[in-house]
């Protein structure tokens, strides 16, 4: 089954830890074992990464929340139990929380309200000078993902929408501009040393039928063999043309090569380059190119950081004690 979003996650939280003071980790196997998460869904992770899994994301969301409105406590690190207000809403006999009901609870209202951005009092106007983000995860009560996520998702949606951008600029390139950025793209990686020294383009004729070529390291003790292909998302490299790249490598006695298109690669394409034995043929397509340049900051640059912070538990670990 589909990992349940957190306020899915407030009832069965809050429940357990109104049978005993519980760990968050132990609570997590716990709900997992009780939603029958498979092995695959218990070890998901945030698109972030950082090792951070959804299940666990989303059991803290609902135990921030729950604790946020007064229904759950944490008498030390990592434990938390239910309060007497939590108790006394499980005596209801409720079936669901949610954000629209933990807004009954002052707590939870006085959270909110702390979430807000907050107005620029130089500005005079009572407008926010520099917009803030709002915290929709907070406001809007059918929402399944933590705000955690909804930071990643949001992320992942505006990569989508720039990796399209980039591969329409490649396309519209000149055919010499496009072939610098496949190099510029493998000395971001880490090939070679600089544009002098390791990045050549060939792209003339009698080229052998290579576009470039890169020093693997810095050392110039392998090269690796470039080809690039500007073609229309239509347009799929096929067996033929790979294995046309294929033969100048032999032409040039070389065993490793990248294949870069800003379409797509046929299955057929796929399969031969699996089979070639001892030659190494990587193939890179669009998606995957647009998505390189962004990690390597190629054709990109940062708009702004967003950092994430949380509560230190260490720092307050001797307060506690």
């Amino acid at each position: 089954m589909a990992i349940p979003d957190y306020q899915t996650l407030m009832l069965p939280v809050l429940r357990l830890s109104a049978e005993r003071p519980s760990q968050v980790r132990e609570i997590t196997e716990q709900i997992s074992h009780h939603f029958g998460l498979s092995a695959e869904e218990r070890r998901h992770e945030l698109p972030s990464g950082k090792g951070v899994t959804v299940i666990h994301s989303r059991v803290g969301w609902a135990k921030t929340y729950l604790k946020q409105a007064g229904l759950i406590a944490q008498p030390r690190r990592g434990v938390v139990e239910a309060t007497e207000s939590g108790r006394a809403l499980l005596a209801t006999g409720i079936t669901a929380i949610s954000n629209t009901i933990l807004e009954r609870y002052p707590g939870f209202l006085a959270f909110k309200e702390r979430s807000r951005p907050e107005a620029d009092p130089a500005d005079g106007t009572g407008a926010t000078a520099i917009p803030a983000a709002p915290a929709p995860a907070i406001a809007a009560p059918a929402l399944a993902a933590a705000p955690e996520e909804l930071i990643d998702s949001a992320a992942a949606e505006h990569h989508a929408e720039l990796r399209g951008d980039l591969l329409t600029r490649l396309r519209q390139s000149d055919p010499a501009f496009f072939e610098r950025v496949v190099v510029d793209v493998m000395l971001a990686m880490g090939y070679g040393g600089t544009h002098r020294d390791a990045g050549q383009r060939l792209g003339r004729s009698g080229d052998g039928g290579v576009d470039g070529v890169i020093s693997e390291d810095r050392l110039g003790l392998d090269r690796i063999y470039l080809q690039a292909k500007r073609l229309a998302a239509e347009n799929t490299v096929g067996r033929p043309m790979v294995q046309a790249f294929v033969g100048a490598l032999h032409g040039q006695s070389a065993h490793k090569g990248v294949f870069i298109a800003t379409s797509s690669f046929s299955r057929d394409a796929l399969d031969y380059v699996r089979g070639l034995g001892n030659m190494r043929v990587i193939l890179i397509d669009g998606a995957m190119l647009a998505a390189l340049m962004i990690d390597h900051d190629v054709g990109v640059r940062i708009q702004r950081t967003v950092t994430l912070k949380r509560l230190d538990l260490d720092y307050f670990e001797d307060d506690a004690a």
